[in-house]
């Protein structure tokens, strides 16, 4: 009797060593996924955008904004033949979420335990994703987007660490004659958003830690939609009663704490396919499997019956529907020479949206303010805005910078359509804005010397130097030309405000 229970036991540890083959495969997507796309939002030559700037576009949110249909439907079929890999596999605040969630498992072993769907919280939120949608409040999308928050943790907090790393090594570089390296200049790009990204960092750490997605299946209106797609899933995690003996060793090890043993189910709407249940069950009584069109009622696969099931149904109607309608620079020194004051931002009475935003309308209500073309920007043109209706949304602003008529990076990267891609003889004909000059600031003027430093650098000539009543030449814009590229306000010598400056246009084009 003794041996037999010794054998057991061997037979026992020698089963938990053996790795799940699923999870294994399943980890490492995940991780060539994140892999790929965290660098988006730290390449600064564009190099990885050209070469995987389609991970961004593959994401739930930025497919829908931007009405790629092919992208959608493939998310929507893989959901259904296999359940919500999409959260697992391709979403990358879930994956950092399992990274923490497994540093917590390290800390205490069979932590999790099964709670009820929050079904009444998860789709009143959903709802105001999609209200914020349609009414074009794009802070709340903002806020809610998992892609754009995995983007802003990154872009904020990670990429001043990367550029502090290449500045390192450009120094040593040049110590021992070597240009492997280059340095970058790093700016803060808004405080705001730098809070929001440490509050989300922190508030997602601390609830992936204790209770692993909580987020993805209370908050997440991604997570909400695929779930309901995940329910009717032809390929599930079934438990076998015969088999299983209640020890709830599935359940503990449940971060989506969706498996209720006593009854034998699983919410197949919370469940993200991780497989970590299938590992940890020591007699073989779960197994993902083919269940094809089995009801929710079979006695081997039974999802729990959630309330709200119809209201579940109109939500992702709602969502659908709210889809087909949105179809409808701080210089410090001159030469090292003399410092010079700082530049300060003018009074634009409307705002300058990025070449190949189109309006915007248009850029309010598909951006998820991600921050990727800000990342991606060369120019230092791009910043957040700091209004509460469009919080985090990118703007244009030339004290750091001007848009170049050659640079398309912003369009380029782009993966929600709020900034359409162009090339670069389309961008160069656009007009986002148009110059405007200030008479009080100008150098001839003020200081009665001659300038002419904002005509002889307007890539389209659209200012001249015209004589003024001191015999000095001062500038005319003719604003038929003006593409609003901003070259004349980064490049005029007055300070703390341009003589010359770019008033956006609400719609934009082409000249």
């Amino acid at each position: 009797m003794e041996i037999n229970e010794k054998s057991d036991h061997q037979h026992k540890s020698k089963k938990k060593s053996v790795s799940n083959p699923l999870k294994v495969l399943r980890r490492l997507l995940a991780i060539v996924s994140i892999l790929l796309i965290t660098p988006l939002f730290l390449d600064f030559t564009g190099t990885w955008q050209t070469l995987f700037g389609w991970m961004a576009k593959i994401q739930f949110l930025p497919a829908v904004l931007s009405l790629n249909v092919l992208v959608i439907v493939g998310l929507l079929i893989l959901t259904i033949l296999f359940g919500r890999l999409y959260c697992s596999v391709i979403c990358p605040l879930g994956i950092m979420q399992d990274g923490v969630a497994w540093f917590g498992k390290k800390a205490k072993k069979n932590r999790y335990s099964f709670s009820k769907a929050k079904s009444i919280l998860r789709y009143a939120l959903l709802a105001v994703m999609v209200v914020s949608l349609i009414a074009g409040i794009s802070s709340m999308v903002a806020i809610l987007a998992p892609y754009s928050a995995y983007g802003r943790i990154v872009s904020s907090i990670l990429q001043p660490v990367w550029i502090w790393g290449n500045n390192l090594l450009a120094s040593w570089a040049e110590t021992h004659n070597s240009f492997a390296f280059y340095q970058i200049e790093f700016w803060s790009k808004g405080y705001g958003v730098l809070v929001v990204a440490i509050s989300t960092l922190v508030i997602l750490a601390l609830l992936a830690w204790r209770n692993g997605r909580t987020y993805c299946n209370t908050i997440c209106p991604v997570g909400t939609v695929l779930g309901f797609f995940s329910r009717f899933a032809l390929f599930r995690i079934v438990i076998d009663r015969s088999k299983c003996v209640d020890c709830k060793l599935c359940s503990r090890n449940c971060k989506s704490a969706c498996i209720d043993i006593p009854n034998h189910q699983i919410d197949y709407s919370r469940c993200v396919a991780c497989f970590d249940c299938i590992g940890k069950c020591n007699k073989n009584a779960l197994s993902y499997k083919y269940v094809g069109l089995k009801s929710g009622n079979d006695d081997e696969v039974k999802a729990s019956n959630l309330d709200g099931s119809r209201r579940q149904f109109l939500s992702t109607g709602a969502v659908i529907s709210a889809t087909v309608a949105m179809s409808a620079a701080d210089k410090v020194v001159d030469g090292g020479l003399a410092a010079i004051e700082d530049k300060q931002i003018p009074e634009r009475k409307t705002r300058i949206a990025p070449p190949g935003a189109v309006s915007l309308r248009n850029l309010h209500q598909h951006c998820t303010a991600c921050q990727l073309c800000i990342s991606a920007c060369p120019n230092g043109v791009l910043r957040p805005q700091t209004d509460i209706e469009n919080f985090m949304q990118p703007e244009s602003s030339y004290e750091r910078g001007y848009c170049r008529p050659e640079c398309t990076q912003c369009s380029d990267v782009c993966p929600t359509g709020a900034i359409k891609p162009l090339d670069t003889a389309e961008k160069s004909s656009i007009q986002i804005g148009h110059a405007v000059w200030i008479k009080e600031n100008c150098v001839p003027v003020t200081d009665g010397v001659e300038c002419g430093n904002c005509a002889r650098h307007c890539p389209t000539g659209a200012i001249t130097m015209v004589e003024s009543d001191n015999g000095l030449k001062i500038p005319a814009v003719n604003t038929e030309k003006c593409i609003g590229c901003g070259a004349c306000e980064n490049l005029c010598p007055s300070r703390p405000f341009s003589a010359i400056y770019v008033e956006g246009h609400e719609n934009h084009r082409q000249i």
